[in-house]
């Protein structure tokens, strides 16, 4: 594991994006959370939001609602800024349409390099994906703003009843379940979601190829709440299969196409990352 994480070290070192450098030196070398909110501040716009392709496949300038959901996800991590997140917030009002969530994607998009899944039309509708995760992070961290409580509306109005066929619906819904302050109706739902998970096929089996989501990717932590669903042998088999994928050059790969090369090596150093992170946490090595 020593020569595993040693490889990964210089390829991040030598191919990452400045904030993924940062998240490894954050995670692993005792890094501060300012420098990794310094390099994450790059990426937020004036209008408060996040674009310029914080999300590798969107090279758009212009802020868009999933890499502002992404620049939460790191913010939970090294610590919110009420700054930050206020002016998140108020991007987030000024997207929202009168359903009362944001959409998956927005118009500008369209202008700039993307992949496929990315192009949308000129009024999209709002969405779980990522509406529910959004909320589900401000929640978690006790966030306030007038942009939550109708956001979190919005989410207790689809969700109830929902089987999501989608991975990323399903894994917005969670994460929005696992924090909305409305526990009863919350937990009711979190029970009926994870065996709807289960047996959808939406949890891919080990070896399986493709862009697809396996037992680390719903449960990667030991106390996460889906981990109980899970053997122990399931989970092994899924660290090995980690632990193999791991490139001639110390990195990861990605498994689905990317928008460019240069693209494609800024997926890689947060593949990386997260696969140590994922070992590491899991007992793989105490680095």
């Amino acid at each position: 594991m020593n020569n595993l994480f040693q490889q990964a070290e210089e390829f991040i070192w030598c191919n990452a994006r400045l904030l993924e450098r940062r998240l490894f030196d954050f995670y692993f070398k005792s890094g501060s959370a300012q420098a990794v909110l310094a390099a994450l501040c790059a990426y937020q716009n004036e209008d408060g939001g996040f674009g310029n392709a914080l999300e590798p496949d969107i090279r758009c300038p212009e802020s868009q609602p999933v890499p502002t959901q992404h620049a939460l996800e790191i913010l939970d991590v090294v610590g919110f800024d009420a700054v930050v997140v206020e002016r998140i917030c108020d991007f987030l009002m000024t997207i929202t349409t009168e359903e009362g969530g944001v959409p998956y994607v927005l118009p500008p998009v369209n202008h700039y390099p993307h992949a496929p899944w990315w192009h949308t039309d000129d009024n999209p509708s709002a969405s779980l994906n990522p509406t529910a995760i959004i909320c589900g992070l401000l929640h978690k961290n006790k966030a306030q703003h007038p942009w939550l409580e109708r956001a979190t509306a919005y989410c207790w109005e689809k969700i109830p009843g929902i089987l999501p066929t989608d991975q990323h619906e399903m894994g917005c819904v969670l994460a929005f379940l696992r924090y909305a302050p409305q526990r009863t109706s919350a937990e009711r739902e979190m029970a009926r979601l994870t065996q709807h998970l289960l047996s959808s096929g939406l949890v891919a089996e080990a070896g399986t190829a493709g862009y697809v989501r396996k037992v680390l990717d719903w449960a990667p932590w030991p106390d996460d709440p889906l981990r109980a669903h899970f053997s122990e042998q399931e989970i092994q088999a899924h660290l090995a299969e980690v632990v193999a994928g791991q490139q001639a050059d110390g990195g990861w790969p990605i498994t689905w196409p990317p928008v460019s090369p240069g693209c494609e090596m800024e997926w890689r150093g947060w593949a990386t990352v997260g696969a140590l992170r994922v070992l590491r946490a899991n007992g793989y090595f105490s680095e």
